[in-house]
């Protein structure tokens, strides 16, 4: 007897084995119990009391190695097996992109859930993925379609290319992403060692040492297209996100749709990304990244040929299950009738939604890597806030995987709505025993320029100057620090404090409740060890 939903619904497979950690772990894990699939977690020592885990209809070690874990395909497919799966969804990160690993999933009778083997091949390695933009007459940001030589032998050569395309100019990985093997090179005098240096970088992250040369395309922003195709070759665009708001070339936030984009310049950007995709025969997932200039010309970049860390945006927008439609798209469904009404009314949205992530890093030390203990985790909630979280109170918050702990997602019928939902809902949330992004995101929730929209790729890095801020915080905390260890003369309850006359300023105790500069300073504070 086929096992159906709870609506009635045949699921589209039995059984798969989630390939991945974390949040988006979890979140594959939901997607398959609402489509009554029985979902298998994997999980290496250090993540084995972790929320994807527990959640997950049978979770299956891969030993205590964290270094190798969720890349060792070999594992990963035994793991599959031992629980009679019969697909795989690799999530985002580790093996979601690696041709090899797809085939390996294939050959051994279970569904990737993604791009076929051929099709991230053709799309998931960048210099590729920028020839068949090229072939099918999308234009691409200026620079190699090949990868630079790094020898000392070949510097004059790749020197003189680099004059053509013009400087600054990047360095980039040929394969992955998320910044790494990237370099900005501003003279011929410093190609030599961002060569060297990005080649070595992008070999220990990706096992892929191959780089290219790219014109940096100063003042523009980073917009992507969600897109979803399906084994007859039908591909549709399901709008464009913005993730100008980065840190060397990693993204802190994504909204969409792209403020002040015109309608006409988002059709453009769609055309140009299913002519990408149909180029190489794109079946489930992908987005396509381009860069945006202010006059609205558009560049071509790359093909992330797997579900997006902010693909929460776009759900939010089109009302959609992006990985409920990648799992019927992997069981050879045809695109649905949902599917395609949205990608019809997406040049024209009717909402807005804003992502932040929620990062173990120290913004006020050039974002650097936090690991500790989560002693306190409250998340926002109430109308239109979205949470997705891969830790609790109590996750022990290691230093061997990427430290994105949740996505804080709100949408509204429009931008400046959704600006003050963000705001209030980054205002709730409570984290303490290690440092987080978030106070970072407060501050970018209300400075002017993120208000008005369109920021460029630079803001970050010209406008965020978090010394200032950062000891501001400093004192409210230890101001509230010192109010709450205040006792009553009866070992009651602490005492209690009113606004300020500033705002700022340390509240005098009056009365019997809580004042709002009392409050700010608590949900300000930069969370402290």
């Amino acid at each position: 007897m086929t096992a159906t939903t709870a609506a009635g619904v045949r699921p589209p497979f039995a059984t798969v084995l989630v390939a991945n950690r974390g949040e988006i772990a979890l979140r594959i894990v939901r997607a398959c119990r609402e489509l009554g699939i029985r979902s298998v977690a994997v999980y290496t020592d250090i993540d084995a009391s972790s929320p994807h885990v527990r959640a997950a209809d049978v979770a299956i070690s891969l030993g205590p190695s964290a270094e190798r874990g969720y890349l060792d395909a070999a594992r990963l497919i035994d793991a599959a097996r031992a629980a009679d799966a019969d697909a795989v969804h690799p999530g985002y990160g580790f093996l979601s992109e690696r041709p090899e690993f797809a085939r390996l999933c294939t050959d051994a009778g279970l569904t990737f859930v993604g791009p076929s083997a051929e099709t991230l091949a053709g799309l998931g390695e960048k210099l590729a993925a920028r020839r068949a933009a090229r072939a099918v007459g999308v234009a691409i940001v200026p620079g190699t379609l090949e990868a630079a030589p790094v020898s000392p032998e070949q510097m004059a050569g790749i020197i003189e290319i680099a004059d053509r395309i013009g400087w600054p100019l990047l360095v980039k990985a040929a394969a992955g992403g998320g910044g790494r093997g990237m370099r900005r090179v501003d003279s011929k005098a410093e190609l030599p060692g961002a060569l060297a240096t990005a080649a070595a970088e992008a070999e220990g992250a990706f096992g892929d040492g191959s780089v290219y040369l790219e014109r940096l395309v100063e003042g523009a922003r980073h917009v992507e297209v969600q897109l979803l195709g399906d084994a007859a070759g039908n591909v549709v665009a399901l709008g464009e996100r913005d993730c100008s708001v980065q840190r060397r070339h990693q993204k802190l936030v994504e909204e969409a749709p792209a403020p002040g984009l015109s309608t006409d310049v988002r059709r453009t950007l769609f055309d140009s990304a299913v002519k990408v995709a149909g180029a190489v025969g794109l079946q489930n997932a992908a987005t396509a990244e381009f860069l945006v200039e202010p006059s609205g010309a558009s560049w071509f970049l790359e093909v992330n040929a797997r579900l997006q860390v902010e693909h929460g945006v776009t759900e939010l927008v089109t009302g959609l299950d992006l990985v409920h439609e990648q799992l019927r798209l992997a069981a050879g469904e045809p695109l649905s009738q949902r599917v395609r009404d949205a990608g019809e009314r997406a040049a024209e949205p009717d909402r807005h939604a804003i992502e932040v992530r929620i990062s173990a890093e120290d913004p006020g030390r050039g974002f650097a890597p936090t690991p500790g203990l989560l002693t306190r985790w409250v998340s926002p909630a109430g109308p239109g806030v979205r949470v997705d979280a891969g830790v609790e109170e109590g996750t022990r918050v290691g230093a061997d995987y990427d430290p994105l702990l949740a996505k804080l997602l709100v949408v509204a019928p429009d931008r400046p709505t959704a600006l003050s939902r963000l705001s209030r809902a980054l205002g709730e949330f409570d984290v303490g025993g290690l440092q987080t992004t978030i106070p970072f995101h407060r501050w970018l929730a209300k400075h002017e320029a993120f208000a008005r929209g369109g920021v460029t790729l630079d803001f970050v890095a010209t406008e965020w100057q978090p010394s200032d801020d950062r000891e501001r915080a400093r004192q409210q905390a230890l101001r509230m620090a010192a109010r709450a260890a205040m006792q009553a003369p009866d070992g009651g309850a602490p005492s209690i404090l009113s606004p300020g006359t500033d705002g700022r300023s340390p509240p005098e105790p009056s009365g019997d409740r809580w004042g709002s500069a009392g409050r700010q300073d608590g949900v300000a504070r930069w969370p402290t060890r």
